[in-house]
């Protein structure tokens, strides 16, 4: 497997892990399978026709991807490492396996991958998740009303089996980087297409612009990436929608493009809503000024 730590905002990660083609036949488990053939139930729901027998599940699927979009970005990279199941752990122990760590060291030094490794594989992201599978689990039974509505399946009951397993895989990916850091089994790589796409900014640039006239492209380019050891006082983007998907295409990971346009938005809307709770602290500050008695 091989591990990428993408750098959205100057304090905020994105982690994903692409499973290399020659593991997925020999460490497909059940729960792999079982996955796999919930992901193609979903994929046929979203492509079923209209009409009152299988419209029903064009709406689910829609309100469903949407109810996704608020899982955070940080579970769904963690759920995209696999557990350590005994057999990885052997031979990741023995050496068989090296696992990289690609970041673009323009945007973040080494030493801060590490730190940031250390958030997600921490005790506290770990007992968050254990926190939210156990009560996820223990709300199951709330959902059994729904089993009475005829015709359609119990959706409430499935989603909450969905989260419990959701906060099961992320745990196990957590836990699984943490069994990497101990061991010291990471090796860090530096990307220079990966630098390119950061250094994109907020240009309008394609694959084929890159190729063609890279030197040009870097003296168009804005500088305003953070160099690896500046700590800025406000936090800012790094990464846009527009050269986020730049990111997959440099990288030929395509899968990774949805992981990156979630955690996107996600940061983008969290900045937006600690600016308009700074600025709503500012307008108060200045109306108890404004209010208190002149000496």
């Amino acid at each position: 497997m091989r591990l990428f730590l993408l750098p959205i905002s100057t304090r905020r990660s994105l982690i994903y892990c692409q499973r290399l083609n020659n593991q997925l036949s020999s460490e497909t488990t059940y729960v792999d399978r079982l996955t796999a053939r919930a992901s193609n139930t979903w994929l046929r729901w979203e492509k079923a026709e209209k009409g009152w027998r299988t419209g029903w599940q064009r709406k689910v699927t829609h309100y469903g991807n949407k109810l996704f979009e608020t899982i955070p970005h940080e579970e769904w990279g963690l759920k995209s490492i696999p557990p350590l199941s005994k057999r990885r752990k052997d031979e990741e122990l023995k050496g068989k396996k090296e696992v990289e760590v690609i970041f673009p060291a323009s945007v973040i030094a080494e030493d801060k991958v590490k730190l940031a490794l250390r958030e997600f594989a921490g005790d506290e992201r770990q007992a968050l998740h254990t926190k939210w599978m156990w009560a996820t689990i223990i709300s199951m039974p709330l959902s059994a009303p729904a089993a009475l509505i005829p015709v359609l399946p119990n959706i409430p009951f499935f989603y909450m089996v969905f989260r419990a397993w959701s906060h099961w895989r992320a745990r196990s990916g957590s836990r699984h980087i943490d069994f990497l850091l101990d061991n010291r089994l990471l090796k860090l790589t530096t990307s220079s297409k990966l630098q390119l796409a950061y250094e994109a900014g907020g240009l309008d640039v394609s694959m084929k612009q890159l190729d063609h006239d890279v030197g040009e492209f870097r003296e168009e380019a804005p500088k305003t990436i953070s160099k690896p050891n500046d700590e800025p006082d406000m936090e800012r983007m790094l990464l846009t929608q527009s050269n986020g998907g730049l990111v997959s295409e440099l990288l030929d990971v395509p899968e990774l493009e949805e992981h990156l346009q979630r955690a996107i938005k996600q940061v983008e809307k969290a900045l937006r809503a600690d600016k308009e709770l700074q600025e709503e602290k500012q307008d108060l500050d200045n109306v108890t000024k404004e209010g208190e008695p002149k000496r």
